[in-house]
């Protein structure tokens, strides 16, 4: 910095410098040291989730916002999942991040703030009377297929009411309806529908209510989610459909009614049956109808025309006619079982006939005859058979005997040697010079004198 612009007012002693980094470090433990945890209420925004697992978000009203951050290990213990745009209550502690040089909220708790509270409310309710039974299904009641006439608990000038009416005007116009008139928003408007059940059980005046109203918030459907409003269902002696907010809202109301429809027009299509169909399945039992009258007509001229057939068949003369073919038919059968009889025995007879020739003694020496030519036969053929069998193992035999006869070898110009003690010679030194040896050919025999022996 120029000498003409730098400070003279102090000296350097006087002098006590900061840097950016420690100004920070310092005004960080004023603001952890100075103020003790707060709860806060806002709305969140720019919410963040990084890989680190750590939530960072900032927290607004309508005229101020603050940055925030709330670490893995305080998040994974959170009841419920932040979103952008809830509104939350968060206990947390003043810091500052340096780096930045911002004030932030370190968040060590955090919870639903408005809906929240009432959702944690709702849960504990609902709890509540799931394990007192009143959810039981076994306890539901039967909602009639077509009632006399259908009471509708709901404000007169909402538009639950004008849905719930054009959809039974459209569907089957012919059942009356009765509106119970009552408030569906608002602090007193529990305690009124609760008296209105009463009111309608009390008087007995529809077979089948419908408790109904538009959507709305989880604030706005509050009336049907407190336990005087569950406790006047469940008691209720009339079947009731519920059919509160929108199909994806469920109130208490829903799980304790008989059944639950998702719009008031679906709770309308329930209690009423369709016109159309109904005209259609009458004219289907109709024609029905028809088509089993005309059946059973023919079905009687039928029987008639098969009794006027019995009564002909029981006149005398029938009876007198089927005993004359009945006759008939019998002396048929006699003289089929006499022929039968004759031609069995004469069957038998040539069979004896047969069996007699046979056993004649001529009868048997020519069967003998014709035995003994044929043994004979088979006899000569065995024979000339095994002769020629012989032959053929005799040639081998003398073949494989001339092949390894010495004769053979002989002939091929070898002799046996051999000493006078007929001991053959198989090498030179085994006899002495002057030794008398006789050698075999092929054809006689030599007597001869070693003169040398040569090794």
């Amino acid at each position: 910095m120029p000498d003409s612009l730098a400070d003279t007012s102090l000296t350097g002693a006087d002098r006590d410098v900061y840097s950016v980094s420690r100004l920070n470090q310092t005004a960080r433990k004023l603001l952890e040291q100075g103020l003790a945890r707060i709860w806060l209420e806002g709305e969140i925004s720019n919410l963040a989730r990084p890989s680190s697992g750590h939530l960072y978000f900032t927290l607004k009203d309508s005229k101020a916002q603050i940055r925030g951050a709330m670490f893995r290990s305080r998040n994974q213990l959170l009841r419920f999942t932040p979103k952008e745009g809830m509104q939350v209550l968060v206990r947390a502690r003043i810091s500052l991040y340096e780096p930045r040089g911002d004030y932030q909220l370190i968040a060590e708790a955090m919870q639903e703030a408005g809906d929240g509270v009432l959702q944690q409310a709702y849960d504990a309710l609902k709890l509540k009377l799931e394990k007192e039974g009143l959810f039981n299904p076994d306890k539901k009641q039967v909602i009639p297929t077509l009632a006399t006439r259908i009471g509708v608990i709901t404000s007169p000038s909402g538009a639950a009411i004008r849905d719930v009416l054009s959809v039974l005007k459209r569907r089957f116009p012919a059942i009356p309806v009765l509106v119970y008139p009552v408030p569906v928003q608002g602090k007193d408007a529990g305690r009124e529908i609760a008296a209105m059940l009463q009111t309608a059980a009390a008087r007995k005046e529809c077979d089948v209510l419908i408790l109904t109203r538009g959507g709305g918030s989880l604030e706005d459907l509050w009336a049907f989610n407190e336990e005087i409003v569950a406790r006047a269902i469940h008691d209720c002696p009339i079947p009731l459909i519920s059919a509160v907010g929108h199909e994806v809202d469920f109130t208490i109301a829903d799980f304790v009614a008989d059944q639950r429809a998702p719009t008031p027009s679906a709770a309308a299509e329930l209690v009423s049956p369709d016109q159309a169909e109904w005209q259609a399945q009458v004219a289907g039992l109709e024609t029905r109808c028809a088509r089993s009258i005309r059946q059973l007509m023919a079905d009687n001229r039928e029987r008639l025309r098969w009794l006027e057939q019995r009564l002909q068949l029981r006149h005398p003369g029938q009876y007198l006619r089927q005993q004359a073919q009945r006759l008939d038919e019998m002396e048929q059968r006699a003289m089929l079982a006499i022929n039968t009889y004759f031609n069995k025995l004469q069957y038998h007879l040539n069979e004896a006939l047969g069996n007699l020739k046979q056993a004649t003694p001529g009868h048997k020496i020519s069967r003998t005859e014709l035995q003994r030519q044929a043994l004979t036969q088979r006899l000569h053929s065995a024979i000339n058979e095994r002769l020629q069998t012989g032959q053929q193992r005799l040639a081998v035999a003398c073949k494989s005997l001339d092949t390894i006869s010495p004769l053979a070898t002989l002939e091929r110009g070898y002799a046996i040697v051999t000493k006078p003690d007929n001991q053959v010679l198989h090498e030179a030194g085994s006899v002495k010079a002057g030794e008398q040896i006789e050698a075999r050919l092929a054809h006689g025999r030599l007597l001869c004198t070693v003169d040398r022996i040569i090794k």
